[in-house]
């Protein structure tokens, strides 16, 4: 059900029509669905024109999460000024000198503005009339717009579904089928283009014993087949945001698929994107255009260095450097064997070189530095009138992580490859049952994954909230895994964009997001298939 935030009960709520904002009149409705922290809305309000003027407004965003969704909250309060232009209370909200309610307070019209567009409801048949009048009143007689968004994915990633094969309720996971909530609003409103969002699992998941991307594109194509109640001349034409090529029934599903990293997103994130055109629209939308991807060390170079804390026991700079002192007496040149980068590996790592790294003493860093970067993706991320960073505090790990995590970073950063389980030493070896399989390449050979320096990172998801194990820092000076601010930076999300609640939701938050920049190009292309609707429609 619809929860409506206690504050706006005392201010009234207004529709984007009754609200006067000349600086969005002539702007697309786009209603968000499944819409997380906001990062494939914020990619469309970052979209603008030769004038700079936004070329989407945003109509409605629903997300049922409470944390992602008091994250998309606060995002939409932003988005009720010009770009740029948001208030000196937002800074000052974010240097820790007011409350959130305290802000909204003070911004009583955007406030209830925003709590009427990002709305926390849970998609489903409870909730079905409401969001169909929602949208209905939000959109209006509106004939250019767009819906975008994607189900939640877990039960589609090949993880998920490693995981979750061995309940007895797998096949009933709702997971599986939120994407008919989806295909639900297209059938109720049906908007002139869609586009859906998913993970790449989907083109070896399956539904009750059949290929999930083909019935879902089946589906999408023609709605009557999933809801028998959909209108028998609705139909949508699906396309590539990569391929020439139109998806058919017969298509080959991975022409949807996406790679972030070859559009300028400095993280190997590979997505699936349909974007669909409905059939008696003439129109064929045009493609992402290739760009070189910024490094990790370009990406999060600038930000303060930060020590990892320990777990399980007394933290302090001087333990933490005395549970790293361990791996100079363990021999390590020896275990590596005849291996060619030992040597240089025991050297780097002797106790003597440890001392040398002058380790930061800070576990966080609120300290922000304003770099200008070449790449315009990264250029986009910087806010001058930004005076603290927040959400940069590293995890604490276990002492014997600690010490795997310097040998990991130090393997990557002497051979330029992240290590596997058989390139550790035995004694950096975890006591895991299948460390044997690891070191043999039968399953989990690299369990402890370092972000290289020079390279895009690999795809940032929801398991960083669980572990940093697959995320190691490329410099062993810092010994630890990506902050929260580091993981947003590679998703492309702007250092101004809060994320509420505990440090593992805002992981999961990050981890679950579509990178904004994406978004924008993404959002580009659907401003190109609005603006080419006839007038009469």
């Amino acid at each position: 059900m619809l929860e409506i935030d206690p504050i706006i009960k005392e201010f009234p709520v207004r529709t984007a029509v009754q609200r006067n904002q000349t600086w969005r009149n002539m702007a697309f409705p786009v209603v968000d669905v499944f819409a997380g922290p906001g990062g494939l809305g914020e990619g469309f309000a970052l979209s603008s024109d030769e004038k700079g003027k936004p070329r989407f407004k945003s109509a409605v965003s629903i997300e049922r999460d409470i944390f992602s969704h008091q994250t998309l909250l606060l995002r939409h309060f932003i988005r009720q000024f010009p770009q740029g232009e948001a208030p000196d209370d937002y800074y000052t909200f974010l240097k820790g000198g007011m409350t959130q309610e305290e802000m909204y307070y003070l911004h009583p019209e955007e406030y209830a503005h925003a709590a009427s567009a990002a709305l926390r409801i849970s998609l489903g048949p409870e909730s079905h009339a409401e969001v169909k009048k929602i949208i209905r009143d939000r959109v209006g007689g509106s004939r250019r717009w767009a819906l975008v968004g994607g189900p939640p994915c877990q039960a589609y990633s090949l993880v998920g579904r490693s995981r979750m094969m061995g309940r007895k309720d797998f096949a009933e996971d709702e997971r599986h089928t939120l994407y008919l909530e989806y295909l639900r609003i297209i059938v109720d409103h049906c908007p002139p283009v869609f586009v859906m969002e998913n993970v790449k699992g989907l083109l070896s998941a399956t539904i009750a014993g059949q290929s999930a991307i083909t019935r879902i594109v089946r589906d999408l194509s023609h709605p009557r087949t999933a809801i028998p109640s959909a209108p028998s001349d609705l139909f949508y034409k699906l396309y590539s945001l990569t391929e020439q090529e139109m998806a058919e029934q017969d298509v080959d599903p991975r022409l949807f698929v996406v790679r972030a990293e070859e559009f300028g997103i400095p993280q190997a994130r590979h997505r699936m994107f349909i974007v669909g055109i409905r059939n008696d629209l003439k129109i064929r939308p045009g493609l992402l255009k290739k760009m070189t991807a910024p490094t990790v060390q370009e990406t999060i170079g600038s930000l303060p260095p930060v020590r990892s804390g320990l777990s399980k026991a007394k933290d302090s700079p001087a333990a933490w450097l005395r549970e790293l002192r361990a791996v100079s007496s363990m021999d390590i040149r020896s275990q590596l064997k005849s291996a060619a980068y030992a040597d240089n590996i025991a050297k780097a790592l002797d106790f003597h070189n440890l001392i040398e790294l002058n380790s930061p003493r800070a576990i966080s860093s609120a300290r922000y530095v304003i770099h200008k970067p070449v790449h315009n993706v990264l250029r986009s991320l910087y806010d001058e009138r930004l005076a603290v960073l927040t959400a940069h505090e590293a995890r604490s790990h276990m002492a014997s992580d600690l010490r795997r995590y310097i040998y990991a970073a130090t393997f990557a950063k002497e051979t330029g490859r992240s290590p596997k389980l058989a390139d550790f030493p035995i004694s950096l070896l975890p006591n895991h049952k299948n460390v044997e399989e690891g070191r043999t390449g039968k399953m989990f050979s690299d369990r402890f994954r370092v972000q290289l320096a020079s390279h895009v990172s690999t795809t940032i998801t929801s398991h960083i909230s669980k572990d940093g194990h697959y995320f190691i820092h490329y410099d062993p000076a810092q010994c630890r895994s990506l902050t929260v601010r580091e993981a947003a930076r590679l998703q492309t999300f702007p250092d101004n964009y809060f994320f509420v609640g505990p440090r593992t939701e805002q992981y999961h938050q990050v981890g679950n997001a579509v990178p904004p920049q994406l978004a924008k190009q993404i959002a580009d292309i659907v401003a190109q298939v609005l603006n080419a609707l006839p007038d009469d429609e």
